[in-house]
């Protein structure tokens, strides 16, 4: 993890991706960098595979990514990985953990690429400040909005990998994502392993299943390109 101290430059640089994030809706862009402070928020610089939070760490900040990509992951006692979530720029992480006041994670958080991070103290978050300033009120609604935005998309993954097979799973989630994508040829956030981790099913079984996916004319793909076809 590379660390960067915040500065005037900082805000100025990133003010209006951060205002992006639903985290700060609705927030005006000048009461966002008086909030910033407010919340002590850092920028830090992680590299690919380097893990921003990891499972049993002490619950301490909310974060959001400024580049890259994270995934959210959750391993078992013998090292198989399942990937949760996967956050891409504007997207916030760890304020259900935060909320919930967590004393350790059970999850880790990892750069899936070279990826930029804002880091919040929660507990600013969670608490107004002493001016008891309105936006930060505002700050707090949009923390619940979001807590039940991600469980609604907790309940939608559940939906595909609760299905029985292989194939099941990768036709409810290639129809998830066609339906986002609003057409039928989609690029997909995850390589095969990742998506395997995904769904919570053997990548050699998986690669076997797309290929039979692919000759019965179900799909076409190239690496995380798909098709489905009619």
């Amino acid at each position: 993890m590379l660390e960067f101290q915040q500065s005037e430059d900082f805000m100025e640089k990133y003010l209006d991706i951060i205002g992006q994030c639903r985290l700060f809706s609705d927030i005006e862009p000048s009461n966002l960098k008086a909030l910033l402070h407010c919340l002590a928020a850092t920028r830090q610089e992680y590299p690919k595979n380097d893990f921003v939070f990891s499972a049993g760490d002490a619950v301490r900040h909310v974060g959001v990514v400024l580049s890259g990509r994270v995934h959210v992951l959750q391993e078992d006692y013998w090292g198989n990985r399942t990937i949760l979530a996967h956050i891409t720029p504007v997207g916030p992480f760890g304020e259900a953990f935060s909320c919930a006041d967590a004393e350790k994670l059970p999850v880790s958080v990892m750069a899936a690429e070279k990826s930029e991070v804002l880091l919040i103290d929660y507990r600013r978050i969670i608490t107004t400040c002493s001016a008891a300033c309105g936006f930060h009120m505002a700050l707090i609604q949009n923390m619940m909005k979001l807590l039940a935005q991600k469980n609604i998309l907790l309940t939608q993954k559940m939906e595909i990998i609760t299905r029985r097979t292989t194939r099941e799973r990768l036709l409810a989630y290639l129809s998830t994502q066609a339906i986002q994508a609003g057409q039928s040829r989609f690029a997909i956030p995850f390589d095969r392993q990742q998506l395997a981790d995904y769904l919570s099913v053997e990548r050699s079984a998986m690669s076997a299943e797309l290929s039979r996916m692919q000759a019965d004319g179900l799909i076409r793909t190239e690496r995380s390109v798909f098709e489905l076809l009619s």
